[in-house]
């Protein structure tokens, strides 16, 4: 299918097929489209709204031109990674939240960059703890999987297709395809995630694409508050698949002892604020940043098999920071990085 005639298709409101969105998307990353044409055809389909099968079918052509980290012989391995988006300005939760669910036994492979609407992304913090970029090499990334049961793999270091887009992507200024598929698009395959999504009506829709990738268990989650994690606040959204169904509810901290509060102490200006909260958590200094990341660090433990419920998976996360095991792999880490 040539561009031309996908753009046909799609401002006649139709869905591409999968053979068609892969063909259209292999143009896209392979540099084949202008970056005209690509910028019709991903503003086409935000207008029409992604399908489950142009979703599942675009994440497959990225993943198949990524540069992989080998999982083989890891257990619990899990993602823990958002869409952004969000415009809360948050620390880095889900970031905080990888290194207490690793210390609590589960294998991490984190996928994330810099910040494109935040005040922080996962880069840019870990550069202010001391990690640099060359650990995140998907060469780097696996030793670290293997040696400390966490990875950071920086997108541009797997995702090096991205150059024919991330012009397009810079220009529009908007949301587009791509918002979505870069949680999904996860160099290591974990077979479990935690992903949270910048609007509510994505939480079934992409669980149902996590579900036609062979995603063993995942939690697609959306705040209340517009938060793309658990949220603290209110409420949150959840899309919940598990043993190949998905299931949709409301879920409240209140359920696993955690007391609802407001977002404010949770806001940063830069990388360097969110370094600040960051540290406080890992040295298990009580308040919302705390509840927040063991909210998330909880449901992470539940997804990659290590806990039997997201409330379990609260109370692991709470003994291991209380026993100092998530700054010590902080420690570790940072040791390992700069050695």
């Amino acid at each position: 299918m040539t561009p031309r005639d996908a753009l046909e298709s799609l401002f006649a409101g139709n869905d591409l097929t999968h053979g068609q969105m892969t063909a259209v998307m292999t143009d896209i990353m392979t540099g084949v489209t202008t970056p005209l044409q690509t910028a019709a055809l991903v503003t086409a389909l935000r207008y029409k709204g992604e399908s489950v099968t142009e979703l599942a079918a675009a994440v497959q052509v990225m993943r198949s031109l990524s540069a992989k980290v080998d999982t083989m012989g890891l257990q619990h391995v899990v993602d823990t990674c958002g869409t952004g988006g969000d415009g809360m300005h948050t620390f880095n939760i889900s970031t905080t939240a990888a290194f207490v669910a690793a210390a609590a036994g589960a294998c991490v492979a984190k996928h994330g960059g810099r910040s494109v609407s935040s005040s922080s992304g996962s880069a840019d913090v870990l550069e202010t703890l001391g990690i640099g970029l060359h650990s995140t090499t998907p060469e780097r990334a696996q030793e670290s999987l293997q040696r400390w049961g966490l990875g950071f793999m920086f997108a541009p270091h797997h995702h090096s297709a991205m150059k024919y887009a991330v012009g397009v992507r810079r220009e529009l200024g908007v949301r587009t395809l791509f918002n979505l598929l870069g949680p999904m698009t996860n160099p290591a395959g974990a077979p479990n995630q935690l992903l949270g999504v910048f609007a509510a009506h994505f939480t079934r829709r992409l669980a149902e694409v996590l579900r036609c990738l062979g995603t063993r268990h995942a939690l697609v989650v959306h705040g209340s508050d517009g938060l793309d994690e658990i949220t603290l606040s209110g409420p949150t959204h959840m899309a919940e698949l598990r043993d190949g169904e998905v299931r949709e509810f409301l879920f409240s901290p209140n359920e696993v002892g955690i007391q609802t509060a407001p977002l404010n102490g949770l806001l940063v200006k830069d990388a360097m604020e969110s370094r600040q909260l960051l540290l406080s958590v890992l040295d298990n200094q009580p308040g919302p940043a705390r509840d927040i990341v063991l909210l998330n660090a909880g449901a992470a433990l539940y997804v990659s098999g290590i806990s039997r419920s997201l409330g379990d998976g609260v109370e692991r996360a709470r003994e291991t920071l209380a026993a100092g095991a998530a700054r010590q792999r902080l420690q570790d880490i940072v040791g390992w990085s700069q050695a």
